[in-house]
């Protein structure tokens, strides 16, 4: 009987041994898998990014086109501590690069969602602007920047607070800050930056997420078409300043009521598939966003008519896919406060090719006299342009153009004059206009601006294939 007890025990023991194999395997499996997965959430929580010097692992990257050697240490000039960041912006002209910029990224990255504000203390040489602050600049795309625009700053230490839009998302951010600051009124001058850190402040509340300034818009549209939608974030911080944020298109979730229409990515980039009516909004940190895109397709864009395959010397093209074109300062020339002009600028992508679509329309101007050399178009005879108007014509709708020459200077332009007749509603027409037809213009030399008038009678249309011909 001890036998067959003792032989009962050493199977019970086997098995059991087996079982604690087992177990013991699979446990070790499990948590070796949770630890692989537990490794995204491991990230360093790290806080400071300059507090007497840079924190481990943080790199300092300016960018390309910018004062490689404005940022420096400074033992001098500090709010707290013994060192502070100085920041040397170039006057204009300065040939070690035009403005000061760059980015400070964390080799690895840091989870930042247990804080709500970037924060630090900040001083300048003088009353200034600071163009550009933030975080989430990693030159990878930036998914999560954020970026606090027109930071005023004095010669006496302030703190500025950067909220955080959606802390939630910050679980690996390499993009800990970045700058961007140009000359004030043409001259250079220093500003330092102290205690540069992420905090968990508590006191920031009351989230006002919003895309498209807050707007409810009205979109024409076509199949194929492009849009990016970008937001802001404000929050009500402890001061009670209301402090807004441009917040990257990341941070949102969207949603269309037609995907089969609009179908909008996580990225905030919309694309339209078929006719139709869409509706376009974003939510932020579980808050629904003020403003809204609704999307009205008008199915397949008629592409404008193709041009003739003219001799490039023949032509001095300003805006076509069928040319090489010239530089261009600006597609939309805006005189505040008289023009309402929307669009133009950059030309939006209709597919698969370039058009340019003007909005609000009562004048708008096309610019090559600024930073682009002008135009000499005194081998030229004629000026070719398509417009379509997309909307219904009335009796005394027009669109009239205008070219100037020596803009500003000894200046002289012409003008003429396009009826509803001459025009078309939702369809291309192609003018080709003697540039003898400008009565008044007289040099040709240095052509500057091209300009449409419509006086708001007509409201909207697409322009393509602008170009000097002989």
């Amino acid at each position: 009987m001890k036998n067959i007890n003792y032989n009962y025990l050493k199977i019970i023991l086997l098995f059991g041994s087996i079982f604690t194999i087992i177990v013991s395997c699979e446990s070790n499996l499990w948590e070796r898998e949770l630890s692989e997965d537990a490794e995204f959430a491991t990230f360093s929580p790290a806080a400071e990014v300059f507090i007497d010097g840079f924190s481990g692992g943080l790199s300092y990257d300016p960018f390309g086109d910018s004062k490689l050697d404005a940022f420096s240490v400074d033992d001098e000039v500090k709010y707290s501590g013994t060192a502070s960041m100085r920041f040397d912006v170039p006057s204009f002209g300065d040939p070690s690069g035009p403005y000061a910029g760059a980015t400070f990224r964390d080799a690895i990255g840091r989870d930042l969602t247990e804080y709500d504000a970037l924060t630090f203390w900040v001083k300048a040489s003088q009353a200034a602007t600071l163009n550009s602050v933030g975080f989430g600049e990693d030159f990878e795309g930036g998914k999560y920047l954020v970026t606090l625009s027109d930071v005023q700053v004095t010669t006496f230490w302030q703190k500025i607070i950067i909220p955080i839009p959606d802390p939630s998302k910050l679980n690996r951010e390499r993009g800990m800050f970045w700058y961007a600051e140009g000359p004030e009124d043409g001259e250079g001058y220093t500003f330092w930056i102290d205690e540069l850190q992420f905090e968990k402040l508590g006191n920031i509340g009351q989230p006002r997420p919003a895309i498209l300034d807050g707007v409810d818009v009205n979109e024409p549209t076509f199949i194929g078409n492009m849009y990016s939608i970008n937001g802001t974030q404000t929050f009500n911080l402890g001061s009670g300043l209301n402090q807004t944020v441009s917040a990257a298109p990341s941070y949102f979730s969207y949603s269309s009521t037609d995907p089969e229409i609009a179908r909008v990515n996580e990225q905030g980039v919309v694309t339209i598939l078929d006719a139709g009516t869409a509706r376009v909004t974003g939510i932020l940190g579980g808050v629904m966003a003020e403003g809204s895109i609704t999307f009205e397709s008008q199915g397949d864009f008629d592409a404008a008519p193709a041009p003739p395959d003219r001799d490039p010397n023949d032509v001095i093209s300003i805006f076509s896919d069928a040319y090489t074109n010239v530089a261009v300062d600006y597609f939309n020339g805006f005189w505040a406060p008289y023009q309402t002009t929307q669009g133009g600028s950059p030309p939006v992508n209709v597919g698969g090719g370039q058009v340019i679509n003007y909005t609000d329309l009562n004048f708008v101007g096309i610019g090559t006299f600024l930073d682009v050399p002008t135009i000499n178009a005194t081998d030229m005879t004629h000026l070719h342009i398509d417009i379509y108007v997309n909307e219904p014509l009335d009796s005394g709708d027009f669109v009239s153009l205008s070219i100037n020459n020596d803009v500003g200077n000894n200046e002289t332009s012409g003008t003429i004059t396009f009826d509803s007749n001459a025009l078309f509603a939702d369809d291309w027409v192609s003018l080709d206009i003697p540039l003898t037809d400008f009565s008044g213009l007289g040099d040709r030399s240095q052509l500057g601006l091209i300009i449409f008038v419509t006086d708001a009678t007509i409201s909207n249309i697409f322009v393509d294939n602008i170009y000097y011909y002989r």
